[in-house]
């Protein structure tokens, strides 16, 4: 059974001009223990997808879905109310930019200290606090900060951002969350701090079987560390399966473009050339693209794609488009039971 079973989620935006679709029909599902990417550039709804799944949304955001399922319990039916209740209790979500996120004007060790959930602690009351800072170091030594006494007496300011992203880490873990949302986890760090910090998430995902998504714009970082990965461009759901399939076998234009983008696959390029790139850039909100929203970019757009393409499983291998790349443009014959060539 699925931890969290997402189907034909939507999200508006409320503006001057009336409701803008941000995010639109996008499905998602997550497995127990499994580490799932979600892939997409900047303004893909990436970051917009996840705060809806922990309800962190401000009013002017209004999210639809046909199923919104955590653990079998269908949210849709629950009030805001127990709905919040149920999700912060079984999901934590690691934020981007952690310097912006920790109180500049508290102490690491009283922000670790309030994200202890007070039922966890046994005994008489005035031994709490001795068994907090006890709990506080030990989440630091799991998230792999060794120098606790440093790090508890230190503000925001006085740390490295890797050091805040790992109390980040630790202030998620500290809930003992079921799922764990990384978004962008290592923005703007070395690619050293980068390699630590999913060491990080991976063995967590190992030895506590906490189920990740990590949120990230590099398709070949992701392929590391996931099992599978969904795809987004504009607010749309693009490509899913799992990690092998997406990166060696792309059936979607756009996931094709983000592995031919790729380091990997540019070793053999000559110096001071181009690389693969889609021409134009994501549309904004105000002016979204009917039908398919890569349709302007695509080089295998046609008259089809002012339509918005059905979802077609290649035997879990999931891709939304009219013209997947396993067949040439302008053939209508059915995909739906046509196995990729070449798949085990």
């Amino acid at each position: 059974m699925n931890l969290l079973d997402i189907r034909n989620l939507s999200i508006e935006l409320d503006t001057p001009s009336g409701r803008v679709l941000a995010v639109d029909r996008v499905s998602l599902s997550i497995k127990e223990g499994e580490v799932r990417g979600l892939v997409g550039e900047s303004g893909s709804g990436k970051s917009l997808l996840a705060q809806a799944i922990i309800g962190v949304l401000e009013d002017k955001w209004h999210v639809h879905a046909d199923r919104f399922h955590w653990r079998g319990i269908d949210l849709l039916r629950l009030s805001i109310d127990e709905r919040k209740a149920l999700l912060c209790r079984d999901i934590a979500m690691i934020f981007q930019e952690p310097m912006s996120c920790l109180d500049p004007t508290t102490l690491i060790g009283e922000q670790l200290s309030e994200a202890i959930n007070t039922s966890q602690l046994t005994g008489y009351f005035w031994q709490r606090k001795k068994q907090r800072k006890e709990a506080v170091i030990k989440l630091l030594h799991k998230v792999g900060i060794k120098k606790h006494d440093q790090c508890i007496n230190s503000y925001p300011h006085q740390l490295t951002e890797a050091i805040c992203q790992r109390v980040m880490i630790a202030i998620a873990l500290a809930g003992r969350p079921i799922l764990l949302i990384a978004d962008e986890p290592t923005a703007a760090m070395e690619s050293t701090t980068q390699g630590q910090i999913f060491r990080l998430l991976a063995n967590l995902n190992q030895l506590k079987n906490m189920s990740i998504l990590l949120i990230s714009h590099d398709l070949e970082n992701l392929t590391h560390w996931t099992n599978t990965i969904t795809v987004m461009y504009s607010g749309q759901f693009v490509e899913a399966g799992s990690t092998e399939q997406i990166f060696n076998k792309p059936m979607h234009p756009y996931t094709r473009a983000l592995v031919d983008s790729s380091t990997k696959a540019n070793l053999q390029l000559p110096s001071k050339s181009r690389l693969m790139t889609l021409p134009g850039s994501i549309p904004v909100l105000q002016h979204l693209p009917i039908g398919c929203r890569l349709g302007p970019r695509c080089p295998r757009a046609q008259q089809s794609c002012v339509s918005a393409p059905k979802v077609s499983n290649f035997h879990g291998h999931k891709v939304s488009c009219h013209f997947p790349l396993l067949r040439e443009p302008g053939k209508k014959e059915s995909i739906k039971h046509k196995t990729v060539k070449g798949k085990r």
